[in-house]
């Protein structure tokens, strides 16, 4: 991202679409970053995400990437659910297009696994089970992720858990007048080491994928580590695909429900509801039901 219009590297003091007073930057990622600013119109602090300038993209790329975020917003504003990132607003600056998104207040799910190490797993559960939620609510609305993992978890200090970054999510009748998919045939979307097997075996996601997701996020999140993590893509892959779930050490009595939300066919997985049962369960009772 070049510097902001009065000179500053952060873009403070930047004032996008005439209303929101730029005060720092909260993140950067592969589309966009994302500023912490000041809605000069309604008086209150919001998340804005802003397709980032790309010096070396072509025309084709560039229209991609802002198609993507148009379909983050959409995505995200078609799920009605208090666990799922509220969007104010979809403006333009230049030409590229900003998301207005509510400011969480507090730090994503992988901060605290950095500060922390590990969760115990009746914290884990509980905050799985939220997630689980939101996720049942966006398949119910035609809505997969794609992209369910601890930086896309926030976790407000209020206590409030909230799922973010719709920003490779497919819907049914997106409503856009373009083709649902926003990637090239066989292309991997998403983070490795969350992929679900059939994702890495190159076919189509289904909501199964989205659990199997937050299943291996709620492993890392007692484990310390992402259950089938190595040392490149490939042996990544290959281990999503072929090697049995290590064994936890350390989840207790989340682990039967570990293992049916990582189950390796699709079609053996519990559904995002049936999931937030069965983590409702651990998180309330200590105890899991009975695989």
């Amino acid at each position: 991202m070049s510097a902001g219009e009065n000179g500053r590297p952060d873009g403070a003091g930047r004032l996008l679409a005439g209303r929101y007073r730029v005060l720092r930057q909260l993140g950067r990622g592969g589309m966009g970053v994302v500023w912490k600013a000041r809605d000069e119109v309604l008086g209150r602090e919001v998340a804005v995400k802003e397709l980032r300038t790309y010096t070396d993209a072509a025309g084709p790329e560039l229209t991609e990437l802002g198609l993507r975020m148009r379909r983050e917003a959409r995505a995200a504003a078609r799920v009605r659910h208090p666990a799922v990132i509220a969007v104010h607003d979809v403006a333009e600056v230049d030409g590229r297009p900003l998301i207005v998104m509510e400011l969480v207040d507090g730090p994503s799910l992988d901060d605290v696994l950095r500060e922390r190490g590990t969760l115990p797993p009746t914290e884990a559960a509980r905050i799985g089970a939220e997630v689980m939620d939101a996720l049942a609510a966006a398949h119910r609305a035609g809505v997969l992720h794609r992209d369910v993992k601890p930086g896309n978890i926030l976790l407000d200090r209020s206590g409030r858990i909230v799922l973010t970054d719709f920003g490779i999510a497919t819907m049914e009748d997106p409503g856009d007048g373009s083709a649902t998919h926003l990637t090239r045939s066989g292309e991997l979307v998403g983070s490795l080491d969350y992929l679900a097997p059939e994702r890495a075996r190159g076919a189509e996601p289904g909501p199964a994928s989205d659990v199997w997701a937050l299943g291996a996020t709620l492993y890392a999140a007692v484990e310390g580590t992402a259950p089938f993590r190595r040392t490149s893509a490939f042996s990544t892959l290959t281990a999503i695909v072929e090697e049995p779930l290590p064994e936890p050490r350390r989840a207790g009595p989340l682990t039967p429900v570990l293992h049916r939300l990582m189950a390796k066919a699709p079609e053996a997985r519990p559904g995002a509801e049936d999931a937030r049962d069965l983590l409702r369960s651990v998180a309330s009772a200590g105890g899991a039901p009975a695989p």
